[in-house]
């Protein structure tokens, strides 16, 4: 069973910095994509970024391009989101995704979430 828990949100002013991990178990999960969506307040789920485990290839959204970067750490399972320069518009629910099969944009793991909230 896959597990993934996300970790790092917070409050943080416009023009910081957060850093969200996902700690990913109950697989190898090589071959998989990992993802980060987020959920802001009366919208869809959207996606932010994404990285291929085995090749680390990455994908960003046009909205972070710049800002967010995406990375994972074989050894710990963890996959991360730095986020600079956030703005208030990046204040949402962030979701951590991992899925079998390469897709980028579809998943069929899902975390918690967690909270990043700016402040303006």
């Amino acid at each position: 069973q896959v597990q993934l828990v996300e970790s790092g949100g917070g409050l943080v002013q416009a023009g910081g910095s957060l850093r969200l991990s996902c700690a990913a178990s109950g697989r190898t999960f090589s071959g998989y994509t990992m993802g980060w969506f987020r959920q802001a307040p009366g919208k869809e789920r959207e996606f932010v970024a994404a990285i291929r485990w085995s090749g680390g290839n990455t994908y960003y959204a046009n909205s972070v391009k710049g800002r967010f970067t995406i990375s994972r750490d074989n050894a710990k399972s963890t996959v991360y989101l730095q986020m600079n320069s956030l703005k208030p518009e990046d204040t949402a629910v962030y979701y951590c995704a991992a899925d079998p099969s390469g897709r980028v944009l579809q998943y069929n793991y899902w975390g918690q979430g967690t909270q990043v909230t700016v402040s303006s």
